[in-house]
Formats: structure tokens, sequence, C-alpha cells
């Protein structure tokens, strides 16, 4: 089985389904590859054509609602680092990072729980190439009332 598959095959065992990327909602783009790199533009929980979890973390939507929407921003990052590479998720050589925002109450401290929503589901997909460096901060705010937003930093072939 080539690698391609074996990753399209744990995509499918893991029942995700990469959505397209949508266009940008502001002036910037949805990724930018410099040399060996590969940017990825925050991302947040979509679910539906123009459609996000929305709320603060610790007072409309709990810790684990967020991690579940912090993985649904790891399906986001799946599908423009797909885009990125013509569809080949086999180029990833390695996640380098995570940068991930929780909009959260002041008292909320579970950033870390939060964003591992992401994190764990990028090691499900990629193994130890998931396996990455990573800050989880809070946010006073976050466009539109997202409760998570995150970006990644990818080493690609």
């Amino acid at each position: 089985m080539s690698e391609m598959n074996a990753i399209d095959t744990r995509l499918k065992e893991l029942g995700i389904e990469l959505p397209e990327t949508p266009a940008p909602m502001a002036n910037y783009v949805p990724f930018v590859q410099t040399g060996q790199l590969l940017f990825l533009s925050g991302q947040g929980p979509r679910y539906g054509a123009n459609q996000f979890h929305k709320g603060k973390v610790g007072k409309d939507v709990s810790a684990e609602e967020a991690y579940k929407h912090a993985r649904l921003v790891g399906i986001q990052l799946l599908a423009a680092a797909r885009s990125a590479l013509n569809g080949d998720l086999t180029r990833v050589k390695r996640v380098v990072k995570l940068l991930g925002f929780v909009n959260g109450t002041p008292e909320f401290d579970k950033q870390p729980q939060v964003i591992n929503g992401c994190s764990d589901l990028l090691v499900e997909v990629f193994g130890e190439r998931g396996r990455h460096a990573r800050s989880a901060l809070g946010a006073g705010s976050l466009p539109n009332n997202i409760t998570v937003e995150i970006e990644a930093i990818l080493e690609i072939a």
C-alpha cells in the first residue's frame, strides 16, 4: 500500500472526510510555502459552509466541547494542507508547530487540554510525524466569537 493510500485509509478509519478549503475572510492567504516549510493560516471550528462553533469556553462551552472544536479545526488544517500540496498529504514530513487560541473566560485555565483536540488528531493521522511543538493561549475574544483558532507550521517534502 502506498503511503498516500495509507493516509487516505487512516482518514477513512477515523471517519474523517476533509472539506474544501474556504476562501479567506479578510486580506490574507490560506497558506504560504517558503522552502520546506508550509505555514497554514489560523482556522476556526467550521462545521458548515459559513457555520462556526461560537461562545466563551468556561461559560457557554465546556472544555470537553471545546476539545471537539479544536479537533474540528485540525480537520480544517488538514484540508488546507491538502489544498496547498495538490492533494498529497504524504508530502508532510513533520508537523513542526501549532499555535492555538482559546476564547475563554478570564478564569479559564485549561487551554492546553482544549488544544489537545487538534494535537491528538494530528498524531492519530501522522503518527510520530504528527508530534509537534505548541503554544496554547487564552484570548479575550476571537473573530466572530469562535471558540478556538489554530494555525500550523508543517515541514514538507
